[in-house]
């Protein structure tokens, strides 16, 4: 399928996504916020795919939401009526949000690759990932209050729980930019990589790794972290003792010695295609 804003390919059970707008900086246009979730969801459905990772072209990651957004989301509102253009507002953020709550709800680990400036709603989209992973040039930026508003389309529900809340407040309330060896620092990158085809390289890397293990091991792994971080421990380990009984899968378990004993890689099968 083409789509206005990325490329999607599959190969090696690697579903890649990748941002194509460089000379607009990847900013995210009314297709963006219509076709990415799709995309993710028909990766995540179809099961071919054991791990995503999503990159960009050009000089940014993302310079986030495009100003054609604002222009056709009624921000001004109807100034005869302000409280009923603000309800219906509220759900065109409500829209917004919901595009990258697929990254969570995707069965297979998402990685994101970045390289210069995640801005803005690139910040929303990269902390909505499970890993993130930077080119040594790369900053962050919630420039959101630089230009008058209160970030909306997830930074505060997910940024408090990816770094430090006192980072999370002064990368909010600063608007400043946060370089790629301090993001690291205090845990928001994995690791930061020297150049952007050595971030590419190196991310594939581990997605070649996460591909290697069994579908249904990694889609279980990725459940119960998110259940973990939003429950309690005693909530999260109830859950993973009844997940485990339920779809705890014997043969890949026999695979997995054998191939190592065999010095060979596990055969598994992929996890079952969603239908609507």
């Amino acid at each position: 399928m083409n789509y206005a804003c990325f490329t999607v390919e599959v190969a090696n059970y690697i579903a890649h996504l990748r941002l194509n707008r460089p000379e607009k900086a990847n900013s995210m246009i009314p297709e963006f916020w219509r076709e990415f979730p799709e995309a993710i969801d028909a990766i995540s459905n179809d099961g071919e795919a054991r791990v995503i990772v999503i990159s960009s072209e050009g000089k940014h990651f993302s310079s986030g939401m495009d100003i054609s957004v604002f222009m056709s989301g009624g921000l001004g509102g109807d100034a005869a009526n302000p409280h009923v253009a603000a309800e219906a507002f509220r759900h065109k953020i409500l829209s917004l949000q919901d595009t990258f709550n697929c990254l969570e709800r995707a069965r297979q680990p998402v990685l994101a690759a970045i390289q210069g400036g995640a801005i803005g709603a690139g910040v929303d989209l990269a902390t909505a990932c499970d890993c993130r992973y930077a080119s040594q040039e790369a900053f962050f930026a919630v420039q959101e209050t630089a230009i008058g508003m209160t970030a909306d389309v997830g930074t505060f529900p997910r940024l408090v729980k990816v770094i430090p809340e006192g980072w999370a407040r002064q990368m909010a309330y600063t608007a400043e930019r946060v370089p790629a060896d301090k993001a690291r620092e205090f845990g928001l990158v994995n690791e930061v990589f020297p150049s952007h085809d050595a971030l590419l390289a190196g991310v594939m890397e581990i997605a070649g790794k996460i591909a290697a293990h069994s579908p249904l091991a990694v889609a279980g792994c990725k459940r119960q972290a998110n259940y973990a971080r939003d429950h309690s421990t005693a909530e999260a380990l109830d859950y993973i003792a009844l997940w485990n009984a339920a779809m705890l899968r014997p043969h890949d378990i026999q695979e997995a010695f054998v191939a190592k004993g065999e010095k060979r890689a596990p055969r598994f099968d992929a996890l079952e295609p969603l239908r609507s």
